[in-house]
């Protein structure tokens, strides 16, 4: 029996000792594996091929490209490695027009910016300039244009704060024909409303009213007019309730609701 016990041991030896040179050299392959890796990853990191080759912009229609690369600091020479989205981020967050900022890495050596530009919703006449005003309430005074703007009310006599920020939160509710149907708009409190306005429209009416039911009221705008003669034109009051008064000598003609 003790020679039976022997004899088997000595069998399973061999088979031990193949077993663990298999398992060394499994390990061996692994360790090269991963030394070699380690090798290129320093190799490429140190290399000009980890540079910045491609940086790809969108969502962009104020600023350009090139504005949006300047401002980011990523330039050709930057290591793809040492990039931080969230300060990429960060400095393209301090350009008046920017919402939001989205980096992406794309490896090897690409960088994706996805940008959400405030909308620009009217202007401010300054002396002879005009300066965009965001749907932030922000007036951009680096962006002055002497260039009469299409589209979009030309406002006066406004300033960064609670009037002009409920004004713009007020023509964000417009529906855009009636936006664009407006050519100005003065800022003109009273005693009795701080938050009075005069309109100009591009139809040749002038409009009163306050911001504190201004589109409430100015929604109606278009079913207003198309009772009105169109050759003569006049004041629409829209502070309380709704009438019309001709411009000259002529009386009060239309009450409305």
């Amino acid at each position: 029996m003790e020679n039976d016990k022997i004899v088997a041991l000595e069998d399973r030896i061999p088979k031990l000792k193949e077993q663990r040179r298999k398992k060394a050299n499994r390990r061996l392959v692994l360790l090269l594996i991963l030394f070699f890796t380690m090798i290129v990853v320093v190799a490429y990191s140190q290399s000009p091929l980890s540079h910045v080759k491609h940086i790809n912009v969108t969502g962009n229609e104020v600023y350009g490209d090139a504005e949006i690369i300047k401002a980011s600091g990523i330039t050709k020479d930057t290591n793809i490695w040492k990039i931080k989205k969230s300060n990429i981020a960060s400095k393209l967050d301090h350009l008046s027009e920017i919402n939001k900022v989205k980096v992406q890495i794309q490896w090897p050596n690409s960088i994706q910016i996805q940008v959400k530009e405030h909308k620009r919703v009217a202007y401010l006449k300054s002396g002879k300039h005009y300066l965009p005003i965001m749907e932030n309430g922000k007036i951009l005074k680096d962006r002055k244009t002497e260039i009469i703007p299409v589209n979009s009310p030309i406002l006066f006599e406004f300033k960064e704060g609670s009037v002009l920020n409920l004004l713009v939160k007020e023509l964000e509710k417009l529906p855009i024909e009636i936006t664009n149907s407006i050519s100005e708009i003065h800022y003109s409190p009273k005693k009795t409303d701080h938050y009075h306005i005069s309109l100009f429209m591009n139809d040749g009416f002038e409009v009163s009213a306050t911001l504190r039911s201004f589109s409430e009221k100015m929604v109606h705008y278009p079913s207003i007019i198309s009772q009105l003669d169109p050759n003569k034109k006049g004041l629409i009051d829209l502070e309380v309730g709704s009438y019309f008064k001709a411009f000259g000598p002529e009386v009060e003609e239309k009450d409305g609701e």
